[in-house]
């Protein structure tokens, strides 16, 4: 990887701090807006923040774990960092577009790296019905919610709900329905990664219905249109024998 200047950012907990005090001190920095590449001190969730920090105008982001999972980072070590840098490997990642639409009838957009997903915001279930690139696939899912998950994103609540977990090159998305009442055993679809899905919410004042895209969450949703957005993408930098499709891949056969 070539680069000239970096920037180091840091989630706000102790570890992620003493860490940019020690590596600010060893390493020559400029400002995350006029550097090459960003290295991100923190978990997953500073790692999706720095992403999204930087969508408009993408720069490669190299993570260092200084949280708790550390899925998407890479492991932390003070020595050699401009050396892992330049023979970092690339892993771009097409995010996804939600547009939710509210029982008001307001229209919201944002950006999803890991999932969009739907939860019930009250005691009583939620009724979706689905549509796939115009064609209703399933009239009633009676649930707690629903997600649509990228590969990147299939590793974290997607897992959780029993979801697959997807290699980046696949080109496929998951649909994974959370706790599932009706059908009972209905395990969710995997979708072509261009495919549009929309859910429509029924009976939205009563069952009322929020939809996340990431840490983006509206609420009293009444519709939610899902596709994968081929004009933005974000690229994250991994230690060659760390890369993220090997994550995946050993993520599979983990006891």
């Amino acid at each position: 990887m070539k680069f000239d200047t970096i920037a180091i950012a840091a989630a706000g907990g102790r570890q992620a701090q003493k860490a940019l005090a020690n590596l600010t001190r060893r390493y020559e920095t400029v400002a995350e807006e006029d550097a090459d590449i960003v290295v991100a001190l923190g978990g997953d969730g500073f790692m999706l923040e720095s992403l999204h920090r930087h969508m408009k105008a993408p720069k490669p982001i190299y993570g260092m774990n200084r949280g708790s999972v550390g899925f998407l980072m890479n492991a932390y070590q003070e020595d050699g960092l401009l050396e892992r840098l330049k023979k970092a490997e690339p892993a771009k990642v097409h995010p996804l577009r939600m547009t939710a639409t509210d029982t008001e009838g307001t229209e919201h957009q944002a950006l999803a790296i890991n999932e969009v997903s739907l939860l019930r915001q009250t005691r009583l279930a939620a009724k979706l019905r689905i549509n796939i690139d115009g064609i209703e696939r399933m009239a009633e899912l009676v649930c707690d919610g629903a997600m649509v998950a990228t590969p990147a994103g299939s590793t974290a609540y997607n897992v959780s709900a029993f979801g697959p977990i997807i290699p980046i090159g696949a080109g496929v998305l998951a649909l994974t329905p959370i706790s599932a009442f009706r059908p009972r055993r209905w395990r969710g679809a995997l979708l072509p990664e261009t495919a549009n899905v929309v859910f429509e919410v029924s009976d939205p004042t009563v069952r009322k219905v929020s939809a996340t895209a990431d840490f983006t969450e509206i609420r009293q949703v009444a519709r939610v249109e899902i596709c994968r957005d081929p004009n933005t993408a974000v690229t994250l930098l991994f230690d060659p024998e760390h890369d993220l499709e090997e994550r995946i891949l050993k993520e599979q056969f983990l006891p």
